[in-house]
């Protein structure tokens, strides 16, 4: 059910995100987030993007900053792209599933629409913890009854020519396919 706050035109759009949102290794207007608040300038003018990524950031510490945040920006709508350096920490996936549950319902509570971005895990991590995220946020989008993007560097990831050379942070080239890959969930909800 769309809340009054996610209905009315013009509301923020707030990233709460990590590197892979944070331009991480390219300039910040060259990241897929900035190019987000570019293609809405030119759709949805009155529409403001917030881009609350941070480098390095855990669950944790976007649980931390989250309450802050919706009370300053007022979201209609917030991407939550978390769970990666939890991951990269080898933190046991209940960690950042009770991190991002309390994120989800802190997000539904003020009344904005939470946007889920997947995320994956280098190989050598093993297929019970890549699995396990997986399944962590599938099953966060199914309990939350959220739009969901399973995997936001897929088509980038596996990708060299796309890939920094840490195999971890896409280039300024990749930038346009993660906005790209994003939209399709997105815009729905940008027109509601």
């Amino acid at each position: 059910m769309a809340t009054p706050r996610a209905e009315a035109a013009g509301g923020k759009v707030l990233v709460l995100g990590d590197s892979l949102s944070a331009a991480y290794g390219i300039r910040a207007e060259e990241g897929w987030v900035s190019l987000l608040r570019k293609r809405l300038a030119e759709q949805d003018p009155a529409r403001e993007v917030v881009n609350a990524s941070i480098s390095g950031e855990t669950t944790a510490g976007g649980l931390a900053r989250l309450p802050k945040l919706l009370a300053d920006h007022a979201p209609a709508i917030v991407l939550v792209e978390l769970g990666a350096n939890d991951a990269l920490r080898g933190l046991p996936v209940s960690a950042p599933r009770e991190n991002l549950v309390k994120i989800l319902t802190l997000v539904r509570d003020a009344g904005a629409q939470a946007l889920l971005l997947g995320i994956e895990i280098p190989v050598n991590y093993g297929p019970q913890y890549r699995d396990g995220l997986r399944v962590m946020y599938r099953d966060l989008a199914t309990e939350f009854k959220l739009p969901f993007v399973p995997f936001l560097l897929e088509g980038v990831a596996l990708d060299d020519s796309l890939m920094q050379a840490d195999g971890l942070h896409p280039t300024a080239a990749a930038q346009p396919k993660v906005l790209d890959h994003v939209w399709p969930t997105l815009e729905p909800l940008l027109k509601r």
